[in-house]
Order: structure tokens, then sequence, then C-alpha cells
């Protein structure tokens, strides 16, 4: 039996600004009976999705009593490094925060880039380096959530939606679980939030004509509805860490799906 009534699968962006109509901005869900299919903006708004758009979305969505699971295709949080050389508190939530003030990329008319070059925000207080990795990342193979400018990078898309899992979060309080934050096992009838890589699964599914970014999305989606049918999300909530290991983790978070 299904432990989840819904999944939704997000192909994240962080070109643009919040407002932004982005085609690289993709959402997918699927039920357990049935396939995942593209989940489009509202009728009479852009053609594509925006950040703000989407945020909103799962917002009411989440608010359903419907125990959905959620993957997001952008790092949830950084590597320990970071936290230790700006001598941050290493609790989630706070970070969320911290974050947010340096680097408002949640403001309608803020782009990244013009964080990082000093127009807005204060990137250069709350910067890292693209040599620093999350044990995550080293298991995914993954880049750098700092490793800017090049092909397969999240490191935009990370610093675009990191204020957004703020805004849910905030708004959502403890009616969802934002794994593994919020701890390694979830609780019964629980929706989740979780972080993913869908460059794990996508060769496992037919491209059947849909763009990169397409794909991506409903890979994820597909991966955790058959996950879950086949009984297996369980091992991949809890992934088999040694005890450092998983308290380093508590800190830098964990891509679903890796072991």
């Amino acid at each position: 039996m299904n432990s989840f009534a819904r999944y939704i699968g997000i192909d994240y962006s962080g070109a643009g600004t919040p407002t932004s109509s982005l085609k690289g901005l993709r959402v997918y869900t699927a039920e357990p009976s049935a396939a995942p299919e593209e989940a489009l903006p509202p009728a009479g708004s852009r053609r594509y999705w925006t950040r703000r758009g989407i945020a909103e979305w799962l917002l009411e969505r989440l608010l359903e009593p419907r125990a959905t699971l959620v993957g997001i295709d952008h790092g949830f949080s950084f590597p320990r490094r970071y936290f230790e050389t700006h001598r941050l508190t290493p609790e989630w939530p706070a970070f969320l925060d911290d974050f947010q003030r340096h680097w408002p990329t949640d403001e309608d008319d803020v782009y990244v880039d013009f964080v990082r070059d000093g127009v807005a925000g204060n990137g250069a207080e709350r910067s890292g380096n693209a040599r620093w990795r999350r044990l995550t990342e080293e298991r995914a193979r993954a880049k750098s959530v700092f490793h800017f400018d090049v092909p397969g990078s999240v490191a935009k898309s990370t610093h675009a939606g990191l204020p957004w899992l703020r805004f849910l979060r905030q708004e959502l309080r403890d009616s969802v679980h934002f794994w593994p934050f919020d701890g390694w096992q979830i609780p019964a009838r629980r929706s989740v939030v979780a972080e993913v890589y869908p460059s794990l699964w996508s060769h496992a599914y037919p491209v059947d004509g849909r763009t990169g970014d397409q794909h991506d999305a409903y890979s994820a989606a597909a991966w955790l509805r058959d996950t879950d049918a086949r009984g297996e999300l369980n091992q991949f909530f809890s992934p088999q860490l040694t005890s450092a290991e998983r308290a380093v983790a508590d800190v830098e978070g964990w891509i679903l799906g890796v072991g």
C-alpha cells in the first residue's frame, strides 16, 4: 500500500527573477494509479511557471488533506564548511533566515546575479567555495551548490530556491515534514518536501518527446511514485550512514534516493 496519495516532481531554475516566466521551471504530478502528468500554470497567467507561482501553488497543494511527497531539484542546505566559515548556528531554520537576509532572491526584481554582483543583498558576506561539497553531493557525484556558471550546475537554482523553502516552511509550520531537517523518520499521513537529483533516475524512463527539463520533473515524480509502490521509500528515508555522517547530514541535508 502506498504511503502517499500524490507525488510532485519539480525541475527548478534560477534564471530571471521570482516573477519571470521560465521555460526551465517544470512540474509533474502523479498519483498511485496514474502516471505523471505535467501541471501547468493557472489559466490566464504566464505561459510558463514563475518561482513565486510555483511556491504559491505548492502551498495550496500542501494545505490540502492529502499526503503528498514533493521532490525539488535544488540544494536544501550548504556544506558544513559554510557554517563553520561564517560561524553560523548549524540549525536549518536559522540558516534559511540568515541566507534570505543576505540573498533576498525571493524579492520581485532580484536576480541571483544581482546579489552575486553586489547590486542587491549582501552575498559577499555569505559566499561559498566551489570546492566545498556536501556529503550527499559527493555520494551522488553532483556538483557543489557553489559551483556557478557551468553545465549541470544547481548553484543558481539553489540560491534562487532557498528563500521559497523558507516561505513554505513559515506558512505551513509543522503541518509538512521537510526531510531530513525535521527528522529522518516520516510521521504517518504527513506531507513531505525533499531534495531530489533527477539525473539519478532520468535514464530509466523513456523520454517520449519531453524536453530535458520536462523529463527531469517527470522522472522525479515517476521515481517517487514507483519507489513508494514497491515499498522501498523507507530505506531511502533512512540511508545507511554512520553516526558521524548522519550528524553532518543533519546540517547539510540529503538527496532523497542517494544511498
